[in-house]
């Protein structure tokens, strides 16, 4: 079990450890839904170090990366990010990562922490360019500042303006008295924010000065299952869950990152079921009574048989109700479609909704 640089702070204030991805992580503080309010309404943050981060850099890194993702990196400029997927020869997703380009000829990609080691071998062998290749996982932190009053609470900590820093884009810069610090605004919790990337070395004294700076602004800890909450109103895709290797992402909604306006790995095949339409589809959905959907629980129809499958679900925060993800029937998948959740021994009724569930 790997620690991050702040595992022994998290246990200092009281967090819940679990072990996640093969990290020791903290799952709440003070309970999920005081935490999932805190990121709606002020500003929370959590500590996301786990995640992987590879640098790949040369005149060949572009080529690479054009290979090896479904969206169009020759898009970004420096100081842009770009949400995308790494597609596997089978139609489905080896992992989702965000790409930043960095410099000219060098490129950030972060990854998932359950898949640093297999996205790596993924990468490695489709580099045919000569890319140089670095694993810089274990040496680099991830902060997660989140929720609608980040901005002006961190502001006294940088010399940037940070309301100039727009989704999807960063910088690099000073934050709490550290140099070279890269600043995203690429949150996963729809409540704005951004994420600070820092060497491990650096990321005590930056965690310590950011409480000092939100301290009047409500700042608390935030743990996984919070993040998870928080995601899933959003209607973001959790891998392992929503997406894996035998989900295409066509069929998990994510052909506004699958662009064949390019060749890369299976984007023919990809594009003949874009063009022909998948036979399932992942929708999100909202019960209709009470219960709570579980990844796993079968979605059937009204006369009980199976369509689909739960992918996340949860009770939401916000809506005081059940929503969950999961794929349908390609005939159960348009919006305000009814399908029913295997809830144990009930069948509890539910309709399907537009992404995402929570609305600003």
């Amino acid at each position: 079990m790997k620690n991050t640089a702040l595992s022994s702070t998290h246990e200092a204030l009281g967090a819940k450890m679990i072990p996640f991805a093969g990290f020791n992580m903290p799952v709440q503080y003070e309970g999920v839904t005081i935490e999932h309010e805190t990121v709606r309404n002020a500003v929370g943050v959590f500590d996301v170090s786990h995640m992987g981060e590879f640098l790949i850099e040369g005149s060949g890194a572009l080529d690479l990366i054009q290979n090896v993702s479904s969206n169009d990196a020759s898009k970004l400029t420096i100081g842009k990010a770009q949400y995308s997927c790494l597609p596997n020869d089978s139609g489905g997703i080896v992992d989702d990562l965000i790409i930043y380009r960095i410099k000219e000829n060098t490129y950030l990609l972060v990854v998932n922490a359950s898949n640093i080691e297999k996205d790596w071998k993924w990468i490695q062998s489709k580099n045919h360019v000569g890319a140089s290749m670095r694993d810089i996982s274990n040496d680099y932190s991830l902060l997660a500042i989140q929720g609608p009053k980040a901005v002006e609470a961190m502001q006294s900590l940088t010399s940037h303006d940070l309301s100039a820093i727009k989704f999807y884009n960063f910088i690099v810069g000073d934050f709490a008295g550290i140099e070279h610090v890269i600043i995203s605004a690429t949150g996963y919790t729809g409540s704005g924010g951004f994420e600070i990337y820092c060497k491990n070395s650096e990321v005590k004294q930056i965690w310590d000065r950011v409480f000092e700076a939100g301290v009047h602004y409500g700042i608390k800890p935030i743990g996984l299952a919070a993040r998870d909450t928080l995601r899933l109103e959003m209607g973001y895709c959790l891998y392992g869950n929503d997406i894996d290797d035998t989900t295409s992402p066509i069929e998990a909604g994510l052909g506004w990152i699958t662009k064949f306006d390019k060749d890369f790995t299976n984007s023919e095949a990809l594009k003949a079921e874009k063009e022909n339409g998948p036979k399932r589809k992942l929708v999100g959905f909202e019960l209709d009574e009470r219960g709570i959907p579980r990844q796993g629980y079968n979605i059937v129809d009204s006369s009980g048989l199976v369509i689909g499958k739960v992918t996340s679900g949860t009770m939401s925060p916000t809506l005081g109700k059940g929503i969950g993800l999961g794929y349908v029937t390609i005939p159960f998948s348009s919006i305000d479609s009814k399908i029913n959740i295997q809830i144990r021994k009930n069948t509890v009724p539910a309709t399907v909704v537009k992404l995402p569930f929570y609305k600003k």
